[in-house]
């Protein structure tokens, strides 16, 4: 398949016999088809005919993709039900039997496939932290430290480009064609005029994007979901800052220290995206060891090889389990009451502010420790369904919540799971409510009337989810690999003067 450039520029030279076959507007015509078709139609994954090779942690890539997929499913599944009734939403976010009700969606291990969003983010985080760290831990391990420097060096430099960009044009497009279009979404009403908006976007973003802000919103209130990325930012300088200032320490000094970290940063402050980027690279670390030969491996750990198929298949059920903590409320006293986490819930530090999150990071370390070495759940990973929603992750994570907001709201609406409408207020989706209504057969959360608007909803979410990875995400990395090559003098060496002395005499 031609690139769209080739597309467009394809035939347009000094070619004589090209331009006798073809007329200039059939020919553009044809060319600007073939470029929508590019840029509208996925690529297919057997377009390649040659084999497909898999990189050795791509198994992450596809428990990512998952794991934004569970995002998808726990986001439609609270505004879907929590239009309903307030009270079934809190259901969904409380343990198997909590207020006496026993519901197939609430079930140890089966929640995660519905309420699974909150382990997800605990995920993208200690996945972060291994592979934003297993390139300089290789060097690290090698004594190459010139080259760690310079890695890191382009990695932080390319860091802020990678998250924020896709941000940008994704929120950028969304409140542009609330007023290009016309129409209304219930999670961020439109303001007055386009300017208005556009101030708005300006005014959040800025604040949004700066590392260290404290207080204000969390998000942009145009995809509140985006609320993840600022303490990915915030966890990818941890890591890249622990990788620099333990460089040039022993490998045993290295791991104490950074268990040392995760434990300060989950019992001494509420830091727990940071205890997940620094077990991340905690984990990368100790792969990277047990792979080389004749080198340093904690004793302890090697005696419990023989072992290991009964402990990460433990590991991998206890992990299940913690991962469907009870997150109706980020009381210590709710968490208590659910079946199954009176005793669980005196393990929570005093330092962490939201339960969840300290349970949550167990969870997250466990699945990610297990999946490699359980060979049914590592094939199911790499395999080609996950490791297309490991292509678009990122994409994916950031459109699906506007297109909740607009399209999923009103298919909602239609089939019968529209908001009630309070006294004095205007039903703004009068015209699509109960379109169609469907009956609420199945169990919560596999509600005939539910599923259906998923028909549409999902392939719509991969589709866009797709362009945007395609057309924004993949575009943001090679723009910021350029931009770090041109700040760099367009990869010559800078001159350097011969000596520094009359420098250092003058100063």
């Amino acid at each position: 398949m031609h690139s769209l450039r080739e597309g467009i520029l394809d035939g347009t030279g000094n070619d004589s016999s090209s331009a006798v076959k073809s007329t200039g507007p059939s020919f553009s015509l044809k060319a600007i088809l073939r470029g929508l078709r590019h840029i509208l139609w996925p690529k297919a994954a057997s377009a390649d005919s040659s084999p497909r090779q898999l990189r050795p942690t791509a198994y992450l890539d596809g428990l990512r993709g998952f794991a934004a997929f569970l995002v998808y499913i726990h986001h439609h599944q609270l505004w879907a039900h929590g239009a309903e009734s307030l009270q079934s939403a809190v259901y969904f976010e409380n343990a198997y039997g909590f207020d006496g009700e026993f519901r197939l969606s609430t079930f140890y291990g089966i929640r995660n496939f519905f309420t699974g969003g909150h382990m997800a983010v605990a995920v993208f985080y200690v996945i972060s932290g291994y592979v934003l760290s297993v390139k300089p831990l290789a060097l690290m391990q090698s004594g190459e430290h010139l080259k760690l420097a310079d890695n890191l060096a382009s990695a932080f430099f390319r860091r802020w480009f990678r998250l924020y960009l896709p941000i940008i044009a994704t929120t950028l497009v969304y409140i542009t064609s609330w007023h290009l279009f016309g129409y209304w979404n219930f999670a961020c009403p439109p303001k007055e005029t386009f300017g208005d908006e556009l101030w708005n976007w300006y005014v959040e973003f800025k604040n949004f994007s700066f590392l260290f802000k404290e207080g204000g919103w969390i998000w942009v209130k145009a995809n509140t979901h985006t609320w993840s990325i600022p303490l990915e930012m915030r966890g990818s300088v941890i890591t890249y800052m622990a990788c620099m200032a333990l460089s040039r320490a022993t490998t045993k000094a290295r791991l104490v220290c950074l268990v040392v970290l995760v434990g300060y940063y989950l019992y001494v402050v509420d830091g727990y995206y940071g205890a997940l980027f620094v077990a991340g690279m905690l984990q990368a670390d100790l792969d990277l060891l047990a792979r080389r030969e004749g080198g340093y491996f904690p004793g302890w750990l090697r005696r419990l090889e023989r072992h290991k198929t009964f402990i990460y298949y433990h590991l991998f059920v206890v992990s299940m389990y913690l991962a469907g903590v009870p997150s109706a409320t980020n009381k210590v006293e709710d968490l208590r009451a659910n079946p199954g986490w009176y005793w669980l819930s005196y393990l929570k530090p005093q330092a962490v502010f939201d339960p969840k999150w300290f349970y949550l990071f167990w969870a997250a370390n466990m699945l990610v420790a297990a999946v490699p070495r359980m060979g049914w759940l590592r094939r199911w990973f790499e395999g080609r369904f996950c490791q297309f929603l490991g292509r678009i992750s990122f994409a994916f994570y950031l459109v699906h919540g506007p297109i909740l907001a607009t399209v999923g709201d009103r298919l909602y609406h239609v089939v019968g799971w529209g908001r009630p409408v309070e006294a004095g207020e205007v039903d703004m989706l009068a015209a699509w409510r109960d379109l169609l209504p469907l009956p609420k057969v199945g169990p919560i959360g596999l509600e005939f009337s539910f599923l259906v608007p998923h028909l549409i909803l999902l392939p719509l979410t991969f589709w866009v989810a797709d362009i945007v990875t395609r057309m924004v995400d993949e575009p943001s990395v090679k723009f910021a690999a350029w931009l770090y090559k041109r700040v760099q003098g367009g990869g010559k060496p800078e001159m350097k003067p011969e000596s520094n002395e009359m420098m250092l005499r003058l100063a």
